[in-house]
């Protein structure tokens, strides 16, 4: 999905990206087997730029896929294609405006074809490393901006892909009121301007971000990104996250006033909010990064060390306690289907029906029948 934030408030939900990003390294050193990346190509988009088109039915949901887990994330995409609507293969790394890099398995056509042939739009997420300083500089000039642009473009049309997802969001990550304005400014003209050249090639323009609440995510004009992009997803979780103190990832009462400020600036159907289906493993007093658990894992964790389940109803989110061999105690805050029910609830309320999760492969099983009410 960058600097640390305080650990004693909840930090910047921007840190997702960070600790994504975490989780996919932490990941990778596990695991001794990758996915080549394919060559490059040209092809064809077959998607649109209607965020309602792909949308039709019961297909309400996108998705990312996680490049350090593809097999997993492909498989569990393919068994419940009749929900998804949009595939976003988390691929793509820009370093400066005219490198675009590919993770590992970037680009597979095998998974992009069969995600097609289910009926599902393909559209590769992009990130960021510059920081907020360095993009201000790069968007701010319209020679960088354009260049970028291209290379951008590129990336769309190297295969068959549907469009792109932007998730922009180490350059969101200052609290400088004038370096903020700059980069807002800048993302604007960006985002503009891609989506414009997306649109003439018949592509779809995502736009992930942050939520505006609390002061946070002010580098996102969502007025603004809600008129250019077909779908403005919203990262709904971190509200604690890795390098904060233990508590849930997302909350009701969050939830509540970040889509209601959502919807009062962009149109209901081009909203998604993502679940999360992970959560953070934190020693207790220690001060150290909590670790990565999916929600498939900390499910399974809570039953091997004997946990009860415990939910809490204010914050939609389970959660349980041990302590493990070596005396230290811990607490495991994540997501699952009962949660994710309160949450959507919630997104009902408001009038929202697009749904999105971070991420595929790491989902609790039940969670497909709570999307498909």
């Amino acid at each position: 999905m960058t600097t640390a934030r305080f650990p004693a408030r909840p930090p910047s939900v921007s840190l997702s990206l960070a600790l994504r990003c975490a989780a996919a390294l932490a990941a990778v050193l596990l695991t001794t087997a990758s996915a080549p990346a394919a060559p490059a190509g040209a092809g064809a988009g077959s998607g649109g730029a209607s965020a309602d088109a792909g949308r039709a039915g019961a297909r309400t949901t996108s998705a990312w896929l996680p490049y350090w887990d593809t097999e997993a994330g492909y498989a569990s995409a393919l068994a419940h294609a009749g929900q998804l609507h949009t595939v976003s293969p988390f691929w793509y790394t820009a370093s400066a405006a005219g490198t675009i890099a590919g993770e590992a398995g970037a680009g597979d056509r095998r998974i992009i074809d069969g995600l097609h042939a289910e009926g599902i739009k393909v559209v590769p997420t992009v990130v960021e490393t510059p920081g907020p300083a360095a993009m201000a500089a790069l968007l701010g000039d319209p020679r960088e901006r354009a260049t970028h642009v291209d290379a951008l473009m590129d990336v769309v049309t190297s295969r068959s892909y549907d469009g792109l997802d932007l998730d922009y969001e180490r350059m969101a990550e200052t609290t400088d009121p004038a370096l903020v304005e700059r980069v807002r400014e800048g993302y604007d003209r960006l985002t503009e301007e891609l989506c414009a050249r997306l649109h003439a090639r018949g592509k779809t323009c995502v736009v992930t971000v942050v939520p505006r609440v609390d002061g946070e995510g002010l580098a996102f004009d969502y007025a603004h990104l809600g008129k250019v992009a077909d779908t403005l997803r919203i990262m709904g979780y971190n509200l604690h996250n890795a390098l904060a103190e233990p508590g849930p990832l997302s909350s009701l009462e969050w939830y509540d006033r970040f889509v209601g400020y959502a919807v009062g600036v962009v149109p209901r159907e081009k909203l998604e909010v993502a679940l999360p289906a992970y959560g953070w493993n934190w020693t207790v007093g220690s001060g150290t990064r909590a670790g990565h658990v999916t929600s498939r894992e900390a499910e399974a964790l809570r039953r091997t060390v004997g946990a009860p389940y415990t939910y809490d109803p204010v914050s939609g989110t389970p959660h349980f306690d041990y302590t493990d061999d070596e005396g230290e105690e811990h607490e495991v805050w994540y997501q699952d289907a009962k949660g994710s029910a309160a949450h959507l609830a919630v997104l009902a309320r408001h009038g929202v029906r697009g749904s999105g999760l971070w991420a595929l492969g790491f989902e609790d099983p039940r969670l497909w029948d709570v999307l498909g009410r």
